[in-house]
């Protein structure tokens, strides 16, 4: 298919030639036709014929008119697929960013949610581990605290029987 532009720049100089320089031819041949014959019948077969070549300049500037609508249509058509194409294919991507995005998310708080629990189970053995060793240091306390009272009470005891005897 041709360029537009150039096919309406093609019609306009046909009409020129076809239309515009019979036309001026026309005066010419009128007047010579008016002197030779004297007649209006010579001069209307010139007139009809620059009338007949005007009418078919005039008819292709039509089609051309029509050419150039059609093509511009087919552009529009064209301009509008690859419109719609551009379209989808964002959607598409959008789609999968979103897609992945969600697995991301969906791994990491899978992550996080091990990682706290592995801490809280950590806390939890050293609370533990913290209470047992407490419980294990009282008890040593309350033995050596009882082992000394022990020691103090006999101790007194000796100290009063021989004080008593």
């Amino acid at each position: 298919m041709t360029d537009p532009k150039e096919q309406v720049q093609k019609v306009d100089k046909q009409v020129k030639e076809q239309a515009i320089k019979p036309v001026g031819e026309m005066g010419e041949e009128v007047a010579e036709a008016g002197a030779a014959a004297g007649t209006l019948e010579e001069v209307v077969g010139p007139l009809g014929e620059v009338l007949g070549r005007a009418e078919r300049a005039y008819t292709a500037y039509l089609e051309a008119q029509k050419e150039v609508a059609r093509a511009y249509k087919e552009n529009e058509q064209m301009v509008e697929k690859a419109y719609e194409e551009a379209v989808q294919q964002a959607n598409s991507v959008c789609d999968e960013v979103i897609k992945q995005a969600s697995k991301v998310s969906e791994k990491a708080e899978q992550q996080a949610e091990e990682a706290y629990k592995k801490a809280r189970e950590k806390t939890r053995e050293a609370s533990e581990e913290s209470v047992s060793r407490a419980l294990k240091a009282r008890q040593e306390t309350i033995e050596q605290a009882w082992e000394a009272r022990k020691e103090t009470v006999k101790q007194a005891w000796v100290i009063f029987t021989k004080a008593t005897r």
